[in-house]
């Protein structure tokens, strides 16, 4: 059925019941239900399965390199990074496994689908993110109180430049993608990229002091490093919280308020939820009609305030519009409900 969006007949105080409306819907030339819908879901899941198995393979790469130079020079701090970047190429698996559950379509129990599979994915990288700044620091001390002498200094300065030219190549692709498609999972798994570049550049800058006589340096910086990390770390943290908890730009409420006020036929604009469900947005709103406006016509106010939503609010996927009568003066329509209503 093509639409919007597959309407379910609506409860206690939405306008009409919405079985059939596609034959005469004024819009059913387009493709805005949900085949149009799975469509869409699909192309943004393809795309950040295209953006792990990218960066899989380029940090996979990159610590082959490392690895061969860890034998050589026997640097731990190098064999560390080498980890790093092993274990930030299998973040991959459960962003890979959220985003194959995302295209599923929502059943009886799961009536939203399974976006929220991102979200826990997002759990598992700032996890993830945790350990590597918990193992990085624990490096760091290790060898402030053991110092160890480095071999080939010139090959572990090469190996963590080449560590950390592909770490920064992820996570800008990934932060970017993440970005256009609004995965705060994928976002995060780009932060901890950049957390492992973070790494490897202080195994360059620890090479380079001790290349000069400072055998101390190398520790030092990885301790500041350690504290760079914990900085990204709050950064990811807070995206997936955000996320978590419903939480939307406000910016995009305000654009929401604008698109429904600019609609004919809408005197006010009630309430306006925004929430993000993997990387989909989905609304609930109300509008304020005439009240002496028929069922028909305020169906088809509705309507209009839908698509007007879906085409100009960024990656809308699907909106719930309610209807209220605007008067007569002092008329309360929801007396009855004053009392199970929260906000």
């Amino acid at each position: 059925m093509t639409g919007h969006r597959d309407h379910a007949p609506r409860g206690h105080g939405h306008l009409g019941q919405r079985r059939g409306w596609a034959a005469h819907h004024p819009f059913s030339a387009h493709t805005h239900g949900s085949a149009g819908k799975t469509d869409a879901a699909l192309e943004t899941s393809s795309r950040g399965m295209r953006v792990l198995a990218v960066s899989f393979a380029v940090l996979m790469v990159t610590a082959a390199v490392q690895a061969v130079i860890v034998m050589v020079s026997g640097s731990v701090a190098l064999l560390g990074d080498t980890l790093h970047n092993v274990a930030d190429a299998l973040t991959a698996v459960p962003l890979a496994i959220a985003f194959s559950l995302g295209c599923r379509a929502a059943t009886r129990r799961f009536t939203y689908g399974y976006g929220r599979a991102e979200d826990l994915a997002g759990i598992v990288i700032v996890l993830l993110i945790a350990a590597s700044a918990a193992l990085a620091g624990y490096e760091a001390v290790t060898r402030l109180l053991n110092p160890q002498d480095l071999r080939a200094v010139g090959w572990v300065a090469g190996a963590a430049v080449v560590g950390f030219a592909g770490n920064e190549w992820v996570a800008r692709y990934r932060i970017k993608v993440g970005r256009e498609i609004g995965s705060a999972a994928l976002v995060a798994d780009g932060l901890h990229a950049r957390t492992d570049g973070f790494t490897s550049l202080a195994v360059l800058l620890g090479a380079g002091g001790v290349a000069l006589g400072l055998p101390l340096a190398d520790p030092i910086v990885g301790l500041l490093i350690t504290c760079a990390i914990c900085v990204v770390l709050r950064d990811a943290a807070r995206e997936i919280y955000h996320r978590l908890m419903d939480a939307v730009d406000p910016a995009l409420v305000d654009r929401a308020e604008r698109i429904l006020g600019a609609v004919d036929g809408v005197h006010r604009v009630g309430s306006v939820r925004l929430r993000w469900i993997g990387h989909a947005l989905h609304a609930e709103v109300e509008i304020l009609v005439d009240h002496d406006m028929s069922v028909v016509n305020a169906h088809a106010v509705a309507v209009e305030a839908e698509h007007r939503l879906i085409h100009e609010l960024p990656r809308l996927r699907a909106a719930t519009v309610h209807t209220d009568p605007d008067g007569p003066a002092g008329a309360d329509h929801h007396a009855s409900l004053a009392g199970h209503r929260s906000s």
